[in-house]
């Protein structure tokens, strides 16, 4: 006599499993990498990351150390961040300062980008959980520890450097004229009266 053993597996949770992958550094995906500039909604200015290694949110638009390249992580949020003009990756010490560092593979050089309800962006660093860059209205930076999501002092904007394009030839925007139907005509006449 034969006794058949039945396993029951439960089916796969796949939110989980991009939770775990997106905690580990992802070496086989291909980098997408980024330039932008970092619109600091406090000072008004743009981050830029200096010669001696000091980040601050002072430089106008088109300012060559507010030029940063962005490399992902991972296949989530989870980025690098890098001066075009000095080289030096933005990182946060264990006292919550940001500095800069010639070698950004650490995970206190690694953010989590989370875009809020308003459309900025926080950016949340993964060693330190609960820290995120954050600058003063002077531009200077806030330590990580002192700072929440829901604090204006953490919200960025992207934007484009200035005279940088995108990839893609800008088309001019063109009106389509549909011919009226019934329906349209009618609720055109019923909104004018």
């Amino acid at each position: 006599m034969y006794f058949l053993k039945v396993t029951v597996q439960s089916p796969p949770n796949f939110t989980q499993h991009v939770r775990e992958q997106s905690l580990v550094t992802d070496q086989l995906s291909r980098r997408l990498i980024r330039t932008y500039q970092l619109y600091s909604r406090t000072s008004g200015k743009h981050v830029q990351v200096m010669e001696n290694k000091k980040i601050n949110a002072m430089a106008e638009d088109g300012d060559p150390h507010a030029k940063l390249i962005v490399e992902t992580d991972t296949f989530g949020s989870r980025v690098r961040i890098k001066g075009a003009e000095t080289g030096y990756y933005i990182c946060m010490n264990k006292k919550g300062k940001l500095i800069g560092k010639t070698n950004g593979r650490g995970k206190d050089c690694v953010f989590s980008e989370i875009v809020l309800e308003n459309n900025y962006t926080a950016l949340q660093n993964v060693k330190y959980e609960g820290w995120y860059m954050a600058f003063t209205r002077r531009g200077r930076p806030r330590k990580g520890s002192k700072t929440r999501q829901h604090q204006r002092e953490v919200h960025f904007m992207k934007r484009l450097p200035k005279g940088h394009h995108t990839t893609e030839p800008h088309k001019r925007f063109e009106f389509i004229n549909y011919p009226f139907n019934r329906r349209s005509k009618r609720t055109r006449y019923s909104s004018s009266r």
